[in-house]
């Protein structure tokens, strides 16, 4: 195939866009024209979708976290908007350092969230501007297929045996994550809770044996690193693969002393934004596992200098993945191109409102994804569908203790 023909097919443009690009000694024109954003409901909390446009006609997508409330980070999206509209979207390291040094402090959840979103629509218009899948700008594969797992559900341990038990028939995983905490935890004695976490993880590896690999996440939920060591001996002998969150982030110094008692890896990391917030925690050596999310983190890019930046600490990359099939398919584009991936958490894309979402979302097959081949991201959103879903004002939902207190959730 002449590179023309390949260039057409595989990105759909006309003569024009192709004969500028392969002008000796020149750049084509590619301008940003307008950003747009999404907001649809997809169960209990919603997903911010975010278009960039270009005046040749090649668009890319992306995906913000879901901060709650999300109608704050569309404000800034649209805000970055008034930024980058006429930029050359293909300088992705100018633009991404134009939305944040330029934001008046280091931003925060809603300010990152944004600036994710973008970013991850600059690739895609430079991978099918280039022709290629965004893995191979990034320094092509490392491995064929994305490995992934899915939380499980169930109150009790066994609705817990239950559902991993269908997930792993239904998909194929060879690996599942769970939470340790019994109904109405943070009300409740630490005895309690630190039994019934032996009981919930004790119950689900008798349901899937001794080589499935079970993730244990607190989610943040204690803030004594005493009562995270308690829980994680009473599920030692089951040998989880990871305990993920044990304690709060902010301090991440006292992660330090939680490794020094305890015998199972850590992760953590889901919380926190950019490679600067990941160099403090890596320096305390406490972590087996980092866990940025690709819609928090600053995106892509900012994903990958926080991976290398792991691999020169002996860590390995468990991107959160808690968000909608975009997100998912930047991080497998991650994931193909970076030595130190792990695994992936996934939510499956087959049923609706996510199947709709895309017009091709990517599946998982026996516990992997395969690695897509189209230019740029390789999907594309349905927008006529996402009206059918519309968004919801919601924010986390509250907790308290057995006294009243505000309680970690």
């Amino acid at each position: 195939m002449k590179r023309r023909e390949f260039f057409h097919s595989a990105t759909g443009l006309g003569a024009a866009p192709f004969l500028q690009a392969v002008q000796v000694g020149s750049r084509p024109a590619l301008k940003i024209t307008d950003i747009k954003t999404f907001l649809a409901g997809a169960g209990g909390r919603n997903l911010v979708f975010v278009k960039v446009e270009t005046d040749q006609g090649i668009h890319g997508i992306g995906e913000a976290y879901s901060c709650g409330p999300d109608e704050a980070t569309v404000k800034v999206i649209e805000d970055f908007k008034t930024w980058l509209v006429g930029q050359d979207p293909r300088n992705i390291e100018h633009l991404w350092a134009m939305m944040y040094n330029f934001t008046r402090f280091p931003g925060g959840l809603v300010v990152n969230a944004a600036i994710s979103g973008i970013e991850h629509a600059l690739w895609d218009i430079s991978g099918k501007a280039a022709g290629l899948p965004v893995y191979m700008l990034l320094g092509g594969k490392c491995r064929e297929k994305v490995r992934v797992y899915q939380s499980i559900g169930g109150s009790t341990p066994q609705q817990a045996d239950e559902s991993a038990r269908r997930l792993i028939g239904k998909y194929g995983y060879t690996a599942v994550k769970m939470s340790p905490h019994p109904p109405k935890d943070n009300a409740s004695p630490y005895n309690l809770v630190t039994r019934a976490a032996g009981d919930r993880v004790r119950a689900v590896r008798e349901a899937v044996g001794p080589d499935v690999d079970i993730g244990v996440d607190i989610h943040a939920r204690f803030f004594e690193v005493n009562r995270a060591i308690r829980v994680a001996k009473a599920i030692e002998p089951y040998n989880p693969m990871w305990l993920e969150e044990a304690i709060r982030c902010e301090n991440e110094d006292v992660m330090a002393k939680l490794a020094d008692h305890v015998n199972i890896p850590l992760a953590s990391g889901e919380c926190n934004y950019t490679r600067f917030e990941f160099q403090k925690i890596m320096a305390t050596q406490a972590l087996d596992i980092v866990q940025p999310d690709v819609c928090l983190c600053g995106g892509l890019l900012e994903m990958k200098k926080i991976a290398a930046m792991a691999q020169a600490q002996y860590v390995v990359v468990a991107p959160h993945n808690p968000m909608g099939p975009v997100a998912t398919t930047v991080n497998v584009h991650f994931a193909l191109s970076t030595p130190n991936f792990f695994i992936l958490e996934y939510h499956p894309d087959d049923e609706s409102p996510r199947k709709d979402f895309l017009k091709e979302p990517l599946m998982v097959k026996d516990g992997y994804i395969p690695a897509p081949t189209k230019p740029g991201l390789g999907i594309e959103l349905n927008e006529e569908a996402l009206p059918k879903y519309p968004p919801r004002r919601w924010h986390r939902g509250f907790d308290y203790r057995a006294d009243g207190s505000v309680a970690y959730i």
